[in-house]
């Protein structure tokens, strides 16, 4: 066999190899390997590539994404319409519903079949051979924008089926989401780099596909999940359920719980049901689809103009309650932008007491024409933060008060500006003590430094009593300063000071972190960390050298060669040394023997918190996940673990406490056995 006929091979084994891991790391939260294999396996095959660039394939994994920015999004049509379904609230419509069906086909027998209702961006992806040609949005559903570079740098959908034998024309589908931690991260960012913050995931998820540049919409927390068909060639099903469980085998994510139902009155059941889980999924969850079953009979029931005969959705009642906006406050972040908040009556939203609501910025107070003494809507976005939705204007009594901005930081009374490109005011002034006090309390927390004794209340009073003024000054504190605070005692004391000497030696990202640089998240930290091992060859890099690595960008490129422009950042950073804090990456490499195992945590540990548990079974190799499925390897549950722990026992996932946790982690030889047990193979 000629060389290029064994690159040929190996290509292909490769791209297969690598799909097969995709599959399994983000549709069957299972993995096989390590992050590191999985990037060595990726590399070889892009060195293979360039070497033969005669085949080069657009369905390859190493062009998910890196396409150069589009200049527009071309308008195509659809094969066939994408209808909408008719909605209602009403159970007596979905009663009627059923009747009308029944009379339609009154000498045939179906079942129903009932799914959560997603509330993303529909989305048609088109499959031929097996191969992703083609992703469009619903649009008019006559013909829609074509967004194929954007989708295809969601990993979890596949760019070629996982079949030897695909149909040769596929077309699916589904909804484009955004998940509820991720948008409330994004949003989180957003706001902290002075941008208009996304009023809902489903807002955040259709902008997302409209950027005209893929590595951008790379970085936002997307995913997909597939329930229809459009045209197919040399594929048929019976049944929904059959077309669910084939897509599903064809790599392509489905809903992960479906009903069937032979009566209307046990569909109702089950929407009551899936209600109580509304808060279990990652994705807004805002109802329930009910189809017939049977695919025979779709055209038989025909259609209306818009929609479907033969299938319904039925949307719950938003979660939404109404109080008094007493005040209107403002935060000061820690890169000085001002937020205002809504101090409210408090009131009971899905499950808890809501006293403050963001208002984001004066943009969004003046559209939504927001006075200091109203009546207002407050709903939860993104089922995670509190917000304004609306002003009950026909309660006024003409006695609210308009609210503006205030023109001074209200903390320090310096000048706030307002950027080119931003809607968010910021103060000017770096020593503002809001600030050192949010930079302070991200550098202690236990994401970033972890120091033991520092919180909320003993930084207040550290920078309002003028004994520290940023990070690096905490490490020149004394006993006897310390002493001297409020509800400071002698063994309190000695925890600070001792915090304060273990931190030094915490690893190099977590330190990155901790500086606080802006767009630079935990996750980036580690990557820079990784890529740089210490913060002199960091400084030295320009934007051209962070831009071009993976998961980095020209954003956070930027953003870190200002921030090591910084006199004032230097000058932290060289008292951080002179105190012996940690600045270069560790040469130790964890072990592995988790490798392959997926855990999550829940409720409170006593030994450790579940972040500190999480970076043990990382350090092992092992994943953590923030849900349970049927692939979880093990749920290690503390004290008060809720919902999770009852969704473990009934998918058998295997339950740690605290102490059995403990000793799995102690003992190497166990984690082998364990490991085996789990993937089927010994060692």
């Amino acid at each position: 066999m000629t060389d290029k006929a064994n690159a040929k091979q190996r290509i292909e084994k490769l791209r297969a190899e690598i799909e097969r891991h995709n599959r399994l790391y983000y549709i069957d939260a299972a993995p096989e390997i390590a992050d590191r294999e999985y990037d060595t396996l990726l590399q070889a095959l892009e060195e293979l590539e360039q070497q033969f660039p005669e085949f080069a394939s657009a369905t390859s994994p190493t062009q998910r994404v890196g396409g150069a920015p589009l200049d527009s999004f071309d308008n195509v049509p659809h094969a066939m319409p994408m209808m909408s379904l008719s909605n209602t609230y009403s159970k007596e419509e979905l009663v009627e519903f059923d009747r009308r069906i029944r009379k339609l086909i009154p000498e045939e027998t179906f079942d129903y079949i009932l799914e959560p209702k997603i509330d993303g961006v529909a989305i048609s992806l088109r499959y031929e051979n097996g191969e992703l040609v083609r992703a469009v949005t619903r649009g008019d559903g006559a013909t829609g924008d074509d967004v194929t570079s954007n989708v295809r740098t969601i990993n979890s959908i596949p760019l070629r089926l996982s079949d030897l034998m695909p149909p040769a024309v596929l077309e699916v589908r589904g909804e484009i989401y955004m998940d509820t931690a991720g948008f409330a991260k994004l949003n989180e960012q957003r706001q902290e780099a002075g941008h208009e913050p996304f009023a809902n995931p489903r807002n955040a998820c259709a902008g997302s596909l409209k950027l005209l540049d893929p590595r951008e919409v790379d970085k936002r927390p997307l995913d997909a999940i597939f329930y229809a068909t459009g045209q197919l060639d040399g594929i048929a099903f019976d049944s929904h359920e059959q077309m669910l469980q084939t897509l599903k085998g064809y790599g392509l994510r489905i809903t992960p719980n479906y009903w069937l139902s032979k009566e209307i009155e046990e569909v109702l059941q089950r929407l009551d049901e899936l209600e109580a889980m509304r808060h279990e999924f990652p994705f807004e969850m805002d109802g329930g689809v009910i189809k017939v079953n049977e695919r025979r009979l779709y055209e038989e029931l025909g259609y209306t103009a818009k929609s479907p005969r033969w299938a319904v959705a039925y949307k719950y009642e938003p979660e939404q309650a109404e109080t008094t906006l007493h005040a209107i406050t403002i935060q000061v972040g820690r890169t000085g932008v001002l937020t205002p908040v809504a101090e409210l009556e408090p009131v009971q939203l899905a499950g808890t007491v809501v006293k403050r609501a963001t208002l984001h910025n004066e943009d969004e107070i003046r559209r939504k024409d927001i006075k200091v003494g109203d009546r207002v809507i407050i709903e939860k976005a993104g089922e995670i933060i509190p917000a304004v939705v609306r002003v009950v204007t026909e309660k006024r009594t003409g006695a609210e008060l308009d609210f503006n901005m205030p023109t001074a930081c209200p903390v320090c009374g310096s000048e706030t500006e307002k950027r080119e490109g931003e809607v968010a005011l910021r103060c000017t002034n770096l020593q503002c003590p809001a600030q050192v006090k949010s930079w302070l309390t991200h550098f202690a927390s236990r994401g970033a430094m972890d120091i033991n004794g520092l919180g909320e209340s003993l930084v207040e009073q550290l920078v309002d009593g003028g004994l520290v003024k940023n990070p690096a000054e905490l490490y020149a504190l004394q006993k006897i300063e310390v002493l001297g605070l409020e509800r400071m005692g002698e063994k309190s004391a000695d925890n600070l000071i001792k915090g304060l000497e273990e931190s030094k030696s915490r690893p190099f990202e977590k330190i990155l972190f901790g500086l606080g640089i802006r767009h630079v998240g935990k996750g980036a930290a580690t990557i820079l960390a990784n890529e740089f091992k210490n913060i002199d060859a960091l400084m030295e890099a320009d934007v051209q050298a962070l831009e071009t690595i993976h998961d980095i960008g020209p954003i956070v490129g930027k953003s870190v060669v200002e921030y090591f422009q910084s006199l004032e950042a230097r000058a932290v950073i060289d008292q951080l040394r002179v105190a012996g804090v940690t600045f270069e990456q560790s040469d130790s490499v964890g072990s592995n023997e988790l490798e392959g195992l997926t855990f999550v945590l829940t409720g409170s540990l006593e030994t450790m918190t579940r972040d500190e548990g999480g970076d043990k079974i990382r350090a092992r190799g092992g994943k953590v996940s923030g849900s349970i499925s049927k692939n979880t390897s093990y749920l290690v549950a503390g004290a008060s673990a809720g919902s999770k722990l009852a969704k473990a026992e009934k998918l058998g996932v295997t339950i740690l406490n605290e102490e059995q946790f403990i000793a799995l982690l102690g003992s190497d030889e166990k984690l082998k056995d364990q490991k085996a047990g789990q993937m089927g193979f010994g060692f």
